[in-house]
């Protein structure tokens, strides 16, 4: 039987845990945000002169947007996760609450 401390330190844990990633997350979308516009400038700059370094800016500014999709849906995902996790804490908290006012009740009958 877990007891309420444990458990709410689980789920602290866990909301903490989820957060951080959601953050690093989020650190991994700016680097890839500055990929690809380094990609787009070097576009912009080499789309007439010089080949190699237009198709590396073609190649950053792709891997930039397409990594910025992926993130940028693992951090949707992952707020609605944190959401669910938040949720569940708090009907799990009214429970808990709910069962030890019954056992005082249960208690005080007991005693009267």
């Amino acid at each position: 039987m877990v007891t309420k401390q444990e458990l709410v330190n689980g789920y602290e844990t866990e909301i903490k845990y989820q957060r951080h990633m959601i953050e690093n997350l989020g650190r991994w979308f700016s680097l890839l945000f500055i990929i690809a516009s380094i990609g787009i400038v070097l576009i912009y700059l080499f789309h007439k002169s010089f080949l190699p370094i237009l198709i590396f800016g073609i190649l950053l500014a792709l891997v930039g947007i397409l990594g910025m999709v992926v993130f940028g849906y693992g951090i949707y995902r992952g707020r609605i996760n944190l959401q669910k996790v938040v949720d569940d804490f708090n009907r799990k908290l009214i429970i808990l609450k709910r069962s030890f006012k019954e056992h005082l009740i249960h208690f005080e009958v007991f005693f009267s």
